[in-house]
């Protein structure tokens, strides 16, 4: 049941916020060859969503056991194979398709990925979703397409998809700290948080 993934992102983690990730997610935006290219195969993979979104999570439970304590439902199912006709778990894959097939949508237009993804980087805030996670998703998702794509796939495609996977998930990771400062400075108390007012002194 491997799944040869190439690069280190498979496994990488994220670390704290730096300028050199700005610039790395800058340097992530897919060029318009790739764009074409992920465009090109979502038109293939779309027609089995449902089942992408089942193999990826089902396998991301396998190789990331830690995983499950995100998902209330499923934290105590020790039997994976029933998981594969769970309707709530065929139900949060078809929203993570969702997404994807948004992102993918949206990659002629930045301004309105950049706004999705901070979005949902804030909302795995509160799922208690941590960055550390969006680059698992992103190795099982290209595992699951693999097989669906055949000799569509190429090492040219899985580069384009990671590309952008690396791209959308620095915004989702840049949002969840935003919403984690934003979080911390609420739960100070008034006198304790920062003046605005006085910031020019």
């Amino acid at each position: 049941m491997g799944c040869a993934i190439s690069g280190p992102t498979a496994k990488a983690e994220f670390g704290e916020r730096t300028t050199e990730d700005d610039d790395a997610a800058a340097a992530a935006c897919p060029s318009e060859d790739q764009i074409l290219m992920i465009k090109d195969s979502w038109k293939v993979i779309r027609d089995d969503i449902a089942k992408v979104g089942i193999i990826m999570f089902v396998r991301l439970f396998e190789t990331h056991p830690e995983c499950k304590d995100v998902f209330f439902l499923f934290r105590d199912v020790e039997d994976l194979e029933r998981l594969r006709t769970s309707r709530e778990l065929r139900a949060h894959g078809l929203r993570v398709m969702s997404f994807i097939e948004k992102s993918v949508a949206r990659l002629d237009q930045l301004e309105r990925l950049e706004a999705l993804a901070l979005e949902l980087g804030k909302s795995h805030y509160h799922y208690n979703a941590p960055p550390k996670y969006y680059s698992y998703v992103q190795a099982e998702f290209i595992c699951a397409v693999q097989p669906i794509l055949k000799e569509r796939w190429t090492s040219e495609l899985e580069e384009a998809w990671k590309t952008m996977f690396q791209f959308v998930t620095s915004l989702m990771k840049q949002g969840y700290q935003e919403e984690s400062d934003r979080q911390r400075l609420l739960a100070l108390s008034p006198k304790d948080r920062p003046d605005k007012k006085n910031t020019a002194l």
